[in-house]
């Protein structure tokens, strides 16, 4: 079941795709188990958070109303991105609630502000997102996993891609927050050329007007941007406005051209190229169901987010499977969350030292297929990639 902020109530079979599609496991007995889901619902970065949440329950909904067998009730809140509202939720989540499990959360700043007082009260924080660096490193936790990538990792994806395209001399811009930060250092970690122009922006920014003419003023070779969400359709449209897009080309990392944001820019994205774990046109079992299962319920393609939102519910399955849905024992759901014993959609995948993703990584590119601008995956750009700071981390 699921339990959204506001008292909005729902049984898994209300949600259900229909009989003829599901697998009804059978339910184990007793109270479900809660997990707590913190999100962004609204704001710049609501449909990110929104495809995390639909994923996820698809997931729940595909095993039945279960997890790994285990009869769940998700509940769902509004961080609105504001890390103090965030914290709040995580903190009646535990003590009212008694919830153990978390997960959802979309923004590192977010992020910053919630895992620290649910890994210190001794519950387990599982990330189909924000995975900053210092949770990668030295300050690692045995109960802090992510499913989604480490932040650097996915923008190291982007700084060899633009190595590989012979691209030399690059402006590279983020907002100045964590996940930002780590953007900057990962694709600067794997570029092999000149950065002309490093640009942080505001977190709440809308219009880049100063940022247009500073790109203009470098005349790069190319530009690197990272703004998830609604950020990243605002800079683009902006950019192509500014007619920037036709003589200087992008290279991005998945955040920042996702199946959302090409709508919202249509063919002005046409020959954009983006590297990602995972793309809706993957050619195994678990990716087209995924991808054929969301199109059907929500009547839209699935944002890497939404891919994220579940995988991660496979792989909490996965661990419960394991431990006979208990969460209490930490230590045995760590054992059984380990070996990473789910059919991800991105294929090949596991966990590395710190609990982050080991996974490859993709070019894809923005081309026309049947008449309309789609994401098309190329050639690997990373194989077994980490992350750099596996090696810091000592639990």
């Amino acid at each position: 079941m699921v339990l959204h902020r506001r008292g909005l109530l729902a049984s898994g079979a209300a949600l259900g795709l229909g009989a003829a599609t599901l697998a009804r496991p059978a339910i184990a007995q007793g109270a479900p188990l809660k997990i707590g889901m913190i999100t962004s619902l609204s704001g710049p970065g609501s449909y990110l958070g929104q495809d995390i949440r639909d994923g996820f329950l698809l997931a729940m909904e595909m095993e039945g109303g279960t997890l790994g067998g285990t009869q769940v009730q998700v509940m769902v809140e509004d961080d609105a991105l504001r890390p103090g509202q965030g914290k709040q939720i995580a903190e009646r989540f535990m003590k009212n609630e008694r919830i153990k499990l978390l997960t959802g959360i979309v923004f590192s700043n977010v992020l910053g502000a919630v895992a620290p007082d649910v890994l210190d009260a001794g519950g387990i924080y599982v990330s189909p997102n924000a995975s900053p660096s210092n949770l990668a490193g030295r300050e690692c936790h045995k109960n802090f996993w992510s499913v989604a990538w480490q932040n650097d990792s996915l923008h190291e994806s982007a700084g060899q891609l633009a190595t590989n395209l012979g691209q030399r001399r690059m402006f590279i811009l983020a907002p100045n927050y964590q996940a930002g930060r780590d953007a900057i250092t990962g694709f600067k970690r794997l570029y092999k050329g000149q950065v002309v122009g490093e640009v942080y922006t505001r977190l709440d920014q809308t219009d880049y007007a100063a940022e247009m003419a500073q790109i203009r003023a470098a005349n790069p070779d190319g530009v690197y941007q990272f703004h998830p969400g609604g950020l990243g359709i605002a800079f683009l449209r902006q950019y192509v406005q500014a007619g920037l897009l036709a003589n200087v080309p992008m290279t991005l990392a998945s955040p920042s051209m996702d199946s959302t944001t090409l709508n919202a820019v249509g063919e002005s994205a046409l020959g954009i190229n983006v590297t990602s774990h995972w793309n809706s046109d993957f050619d195994n079992a678990a990716s087209k169901r995924f991808v054929e299962a969301f199109q059907r319920k929500y009547n839209r393609m699935p944002t890497y987010y939404g891919q994220q939102g579940y995988d991660t519910a496979l792989a909490i399955g996965a661990a419960l499977k394991g431990t006979g849905g208990k969460v209490d024992d930490t230590e045995a759901f760590y054992r059984a969350m380990k070996p990473a014993n789910f059919q991800s959609t991105r294929g090949k995948f596991s966990f590395g030292a710190n609990n982050h993703p080991v996974q490859d990584w993709w070019a894809l590119k923005v081309e026309n297929v049947n008449g309309k601008p789609a994401l098309v995956t190329k050639d690997k750009v990373l194989t077994d990639h980490g992350d750099a700071y596996a090696s810091q981390c000592r639990f």
